[in-house]
């Protein structure tokens, strides 16, 4: 009787232990916060350099060679249209254009003698024809040196600024040197290189803000008018030109320019970059399946924008990944979902 009592107790108590160990093992669900991906457009705000440059800005050359007499500007001089920015010494020109003349008011008075004597027979027709070619060539000659006589005088294109001078006056110097830069200080651009994937969904108009470290902080509203049409095999970067909509006091070409430009890419289906994982084997998310269990799924992704990332391979659009509560967090597990959001909502919402 004693030996049925005690074997009672015992397995009385081996099924306790049983049900405490059962309890033991079931663990409660894990807290996790969630998103679906999505497809929808990755927008990214960049901070890109410049160099701020003129839009008109011209290099003076001499088309006659000479001694300079007159280069009445220096640089940072303001000049108007049509001023006279460089005179060279004209003398000798000047002395071959009054023999040009002499030439031609001698020939003039030869076709008008060989005329009158052709009227009357005197003369041949051969002699007022050459007599004619020679009228011809003397004004031609004329015609040559009063346009070589207007090249002594290089006068300012458009109003603008010196920006550089080579030379001084009396320096002799050949045809074609570079003796002065004039610039057009009243339109200015910013050059900026960027990536093919940003310059793809760019277009010309679109607002952007320009910043130069020598002015502050201020941020200059300006916008988008030229896109170069091709893109640099080595580096895949564009060329894109920002107008200035108003030119800040003390801007001055060759300033460092930041600009920042907020782009869409194409809809791509993308996923928070919080949610990504990292080990041994690349990257994973945790996806929560229709029974809110966990499972371990490995990726393919694409660029990154901002907070966002492409997802290539790996998960499909309203999959769920988890973004918040890792902490215990494996393959099998039963999680409790605290909020899911959107991927194109900031703010999460509460599950149902």
């Amino acid at each position: 009787m004693k030996l049925l009592f005690v074997c009672t107790i015992s397995l009385f108590l081996i099924a306790c232990n049983q049900q405490d160990a059962h309890k033991v093992r079931k663990k409660k669900p894990i807290q996790v916060y969630v998103v679906k991906a999505a497809r929808t457009p990755l927008t990214a705000t960049r901070l890109v350099t410049g160099s701020l440059e003129a839009i008109t800005s011209v290099k003076i050359f001499n088309q006659e060679e000479g001694r300079i007499i007159a280069l009445p500007f220096r640089q940072g001089d303001k000049v108007k249209k049509d001023d006279i920015l460089v005179e060279i010494d004209a003398s000798l020109i000047q002395a071959s254009l009054n023999k040009a003349f002499a030439n031609l008011k001698q020939s003039k008075t030869d076709v008008r003698r060989l005329t009158s004597l052709y009227r009357k027979k005197l003369s041949s027709e051969d002699e007022l024809a050459r007599a004619q070619t020679v009228e011809s060539l003397a004004k031609s000659e004329v015609n040559l040196l009063k346009t070589r006589l207007s090249h002594t005088k290089i006068r300012a294109p458009f109003s603008g600024v010196i920006s550089v001078r080579n030379n001084e006056p009396g320096d002799v110097v050949p045809v074609h040197s570079h003796i002065l830069n004039l610039i057009d200080e009243s339109q200015l651009k910013v050059r900026v290189h960027l990536s093919e994937l940003l310059l793809a969904n760019i277009q010309i108009g679109d607002p952007v803000l320009v910043r130069f470290d020598a002015l502050g902080e201020h941020k200059n509203p300006a916008r988008v008018s030229r896109i170069y049409p091709t893109i640099d095999p080595r580096t895949r970067q564009g060329v894109m030109e920002v107008m200035l909509e108003e030119i800040p006091k003390g801007a001055r070409p060759g300033q460092l320019s930041r600009i920042m430009i907020t782009s869409e890419t194409t809809a791509r289906l993308n996923i928070p970059y919080d949610a990504i994982r990292n080990d041994s084997k690349g990257q994973y998310v945790y996806r929560v399946d229709e029974n809110n269990t966990i499972e371990m799924v490995r990726l393919k992704t694409g660029i990154q924008l901002d907070k966002k990332i492409e997802i290539i391979d790996g998960i499909k659009l309203n999959d769920r990944v988890v973004t918040k509560g890792f902490i215990g967090l494996k393959k099998g597990s039963l999680v409790n979902i605290k909020a899911q959001s959107e991927i194109n909502k900031d703010t999460p919402v509460k599950a149902e």
